[in-house]
């Protein structure tokens, strides 16, 4: 898909996806792709001991890998494939380092996503009791029910599931990347944070990630009229002040970024 095509998800939709996931387990895991941009990789990647919580701060160290899969039958199950094969043999480790030295960061974190968290982490230990042996500990931040690393494909089928039940149009996981970029945007973070944060080796991944959309294009176009179209005096006339000291006719310049409210507007 082009980069160009890709539409940000709005205020209002980010909020009733966290809605919506807010009765799922690992819930906040679309949290942190929303609200920080975290590839799938690096979110199903975090271990706890990434997160601190006290200071609050991320630690993106590693990312999960896709499983691959070698025979275990010696070729006798009959299946092409070795993921189908009822002896399979995972051949490749759960995670890689992160791909860039870029995407080894810290993220500061909102106090209310520490907040969820907290409550993950205590539900998880919860569901660590009532497993009891049948618990694999791996020390994942979000994980199966009996403590497992959460396979990718799985993962994705989940979003999917999340956006029907929110009602949300249909989109790729990795959208909520572009739309972490483009609140940053929005909000007038500088371009070395934004670039810190998503963990981009490129500044030019700015561009490619940080739509620039209705609210900021439209106060492009606004500053653009009242540079050329300014009303000027007319040659020996005195110009007319408003009671603010604005020349009458004047179109005065709106903030470089809108301020975001919580009235859901386009992000």
């Amino acid at each position: 898909m082009d980069p160009h095509d890709v539409d940000p998800f709005t205020v209002e939709e980010v909020k009733r996806i966290f809605l919506a996931a807010s009765g799922h387990r690992n819930g906040v895991r679309w949290v942190l792709a929303l609200a920080l941009g975290l590839r799938q990789g690096e979110a199903l990647g975090l271990q706890w001991s990434d997160v601190d919580s006290h200071i609050g701060v991320l630690t993106i160290r590693r990312s999960r890998v896709r499983p691959t899969y070698g025979h275990g039958c010696g070729g006798t199950c009959g299946h092409r494939f070795a993921g189908y094969c009822p002896q399979r043999v995972r051949t490749n480790p759960d995670t890689d380092t992160t791909k860039s030295r870029a995407g080894r960061r810290q993220i500061g974190l909102p106090r209310q996503l520490v907040s969820l968290l907290v409550q993950h982490q205590q539900a998880q230990h919860v569901e660590r009791l009532h497993a009891g042996t049948a618990w694999h500990e791996g020390g994942w931040v979000f994980a199966t029910e009996t403590g497992a690393p959460i396979n990718p494909r799985t993962d994705w089928s989940h979003w999917k599931e999340l956006l029907k039940e929110a009602a949300i149009r249909d989109s790729r996981l990795h959208d909520a990347r572009h739309t972490a970029a483009t609140v940053l945007l929005l909000l007038g973070v500088s371009q070395p944070a934004i670039i810190s944060v998503l963990g981009w080796s490129n500044p030019a991944m700015t561009q490619r990630y940080a739509h620039v959309i209705e609210p900021i294009r439209r106060d492009i176009a606004d500053q653009v009229g009242a540079l050329l179209w300014e009303a000027s005096p007319e040659p020996n006339e005195t110009r007319n002040e408003t009671k603010t000291g604005t020349p009458a006719g004047a179109l005065a310049l709106r903030p470089a970024f809108p301020q975001v409210n919580g009235g859901g507007g386009g992000i």
